[in-house]
């Protein structure tokens, strides 16, 4: 690949395909792959200089690897943020945020509707430790505030959320993370920069599951943060010691994944949207949650912050006999024929699963209930088949609840 610097400038679809270029001496034109544990030294004095930072070089694939670094170059350079650090899954890197900078006695103010793992993470383990989460509703910021302590260091939030679709106002809880001294951390998994730039809009650091829309095509694990050098620099030193590292091979993948963001997360957002219009008015669908529908309660404000509005979505139903209940849901979902009933997302493919029973499951039914998250609640996150086959698809489940398609 060409040495020659990149222009300043340039569109997300350029970025995506060109920032975090990996220049070799055989002039490859597709990046290469490192798959080595470590790297060897001219002579000891190297090795020594490359240990202690003084010499700037490959030392050991957990924490320096060429591969990985071409993917964390193109995200930071997507993102707008001066680094990112990569990880072996999403999760993985929410926690080593957590963990690399916060301390007993520090305390985290968080949307209550966040991944169903984020919970356990803030319940089971972050306590653990003395760090405290408090749980709020994403769009009322008189909540967040009136949760805000002393000791609060990080507001956290994904946006649009899993499951329900709801948005938070990222420049004003920016606004409200500073004045109280503490950063706001964004999940942008949903949207990626492709679609929304929280770091534009204030944000100090942004998180992702690359497994999602940054692959693209359900195959591989990672994770990764974005932001400024003094909090990534913590971050990487966690990253060097815990060794949750993302592989060479994620990497690559990854970075082939990035090439078709855009048009992706584009192509994903007009199908979602059409289907979603066409849900709300079908028989049997309590309520569709997607923002990028005028009947979503902060529609405004996810028109304000992001460039389109994601593939993902979720609705309730109801059958004939009018119970809205688990056994209604799973009778929608087994009577799919396209879709695949699977608790992933931000794949080709559409997805679809039951988040009472899958990615909450884990959480406390009263926790489940201030999250939106019902027993008659299905999500869908809608793939790149053809639309009308999607949406005969979607007519399969309404059918199966005893109801007739409206044309």
């Amino acid at each position: 690949m060409s040495k020659r610097p990149l222009p300043d400038d340039l569109s997300v679809e350029t970025l995506s395909i060109r920032a975090g270029q990996l220049p070799t001496d055989e002039q490859s034109h597709s990046e290469p792959m490192f798959l080595t544990s470590s790297f060897v030294y001219e002579s000891a004095a190297q090795a020594a200089a490359r240990f202690s930072g003084e010499e700037e070089g490959n030392i050991y694939s957990r924490f320096t690897n060429p591969t990985v670094r071409a993917f964390e170059q193109r995200l930071a350079a997507l993102e707008g943020g001066e680094r990112a650090v990569a990880f072996s899954s999403g999760m993985a890197a929410i926690v080593a945020t957590f963990f690399s900078l916060l301390k007993p006695g520090d305390h985290i103010v968080s949307s209550r509707s966040v991944f169903g793992t984020t919970n356990v993470l803030y319940d089971k383990y972050l306590s653990k430790f003395g760090v405290d989460t408090t749980m709020v509703d994403i769009s009322d910021l008189d909540a967040w505030r009136s949760a805000i302590t002393r000791n609060t260091k990080i507001l956290f939030l994904e946006t649009p959320s899993n499951p329900v679709a709801e948005v938070g106002d990222i420049a004003a809880l920016a606004k409200l993370a500073h004045d109280n001294n503490a950063l706001l951390v964004v999940d942008n998994c949903f949207c990626t920069p492709a679609l929304q730039l929280p770091l534009e809009l204030g944000a100090d650091l942004v998180v992702h599951s690359a497994t999602k829309y940054l692959d693209g095509q359900g195959r591989c694990l990672g994770g990764a943060v974005v932001g400024r050098d003094p909090e990534i620099s913590e971050i990487f030193g966690f990253l060097r010691t815990a060794g949750a590292t993302m592989s060479p091979f994620n990497a690559w993948v990854f970075l082939k994944g990035l090439e078709t963001l855009s048009l992706r997360m584009f192509a994903h957002s007009a199908q979602a949207a059409e289907l979603a219009r066409w849900l709300e008015t079908q028989p049997g669908i309590e309520r569709v949650f997607y923002c990028g529908l005028p009947s979503h309660p902060q529609h405004e404000v996810a028109k304000k912050q992001q460039k389109a509005f994601g593939a993902v979505m979720s609705f309730r139903v109801i059958d004939s006999d009018g119970n809205a209940d688990r056994q209604a849901a799973w009778r929608f979902i087994d009577a799919t024929r396209i879709m695949s009933i699977t608790a992933n997302l931000g794949d080709t493919k559409t997805t679809i699963t039951h988040p009472a029973t899958t990615t909450h499951g884990r959480v406390p039914a009263e926790q489940k209930v201030l999250s939106g998250v019902t027993e008659n609640l299905i999500r869908i996150a809608v793939g790149l088949e053809g639309l009308e086959d999607l949406r005969k698809d979607l007519a399969r489940g309404v059918q199966a609840l005893g109801h007739n398609i409206k044309d």
